[in-house]
């Protein structure tokens, strides 16, 4: 049996989208779920945001029988209403780092040097490093200590141009997370839109969209168990 090990959730501390006068933020099933599937493997979870505190979420539909255990788990509500602040957290505790997805993360996971020296760190150590929808919006900053981005070289997935675009806000994010990745070197990989989709290029692990959540993190579960 493998020993119990600790990942830490990513989330975003942007709630705006854009000038659309529209709310956003992390998006609650990109976090319920994975959790889920982390916590029935044994492992532990942590949640971190960018600036800490009570990040804002989006997505929230409590008729989701996953979504609903996770808000009334005692420990994840509490650590939900204080999340660790990123810079604040410690890459040696955590054998894994995931960047949830929701809009938020187009703003603020991209240009946060502490969330992506977390992100390097951890890969250095031998960890994980997993992403999720527009979660990998976090790996557009992180170089190695090399000097090379994380994604160069490497299969990986997040949410299409097509998506963005089937969902009217490509005019609206900051920049295109497909073409930033391929920009850095990343082999992106779309399936259909919305369909489900997870890819593992080693110590990498991607999902392309919300449909992904769960196989995302499972994929997350086996990188850590050869890792």
């Amino acid at each position: 049996m493998s020993r119990t090990k600790t990942i830490l959730i990513v989330l975003t501390s942007h709630a705006e989208l854009g000038d659309t006068g529209r709310s956003t933020g992390y998006y609650m099933p990109e976090v319920a779920h994975p959790w889920q599937v982390f916590s029935e493997a044994g492992h532990r979870v942590d949640l971190a945001s960018v600036r800490g505190g009570r990040p804002p979420a989006s997505g929230v539909d409590l008729n989701d029988r996953v979504q609903k255990a996770f808000l009334e788990d005692p420990e994840m509500r509490a650590k939900l209403a204080d999340t660790l602040r990123v810079g604040d957290v410690d890459p040696a505790g955590y054998d894994a780092v995931f960047f949830a997805g929701g809009h938020g993360t187009m703003w603020d996971f991209p240009g946060d040097p502490a969330l992506a020296a977390l992100a390097r760190d951890v890969y250095e150590a031998g960890g994980v490093v997993a992403a999720l929808c527009h979660g990998p919006a976090a790996l557009v900053g992180v170089r190695l200590s090399d000097g090379r981005p994380l994604v160069e070289g490497k299969r990986l997935t997040g949410f299409s141009n097509a998506e963005e675009a089937a969902m009217g806000l490509t005019d609206i994010v900051p920049f295109a997370l497909q073409t930033a990745l391929e920009e850095l070197g990343g082999k992106h990989e779309s399936a259909p839109e919305f369909a489900a989709h997870a890819v593992t290029d080693g110590r990498l692990v991607t999902g392309q969209n919300p449909a992904s959540a769960t196989d995302t993190a499972v994929a997350t579960v086996l990188a850590l168990a050869s890792a």
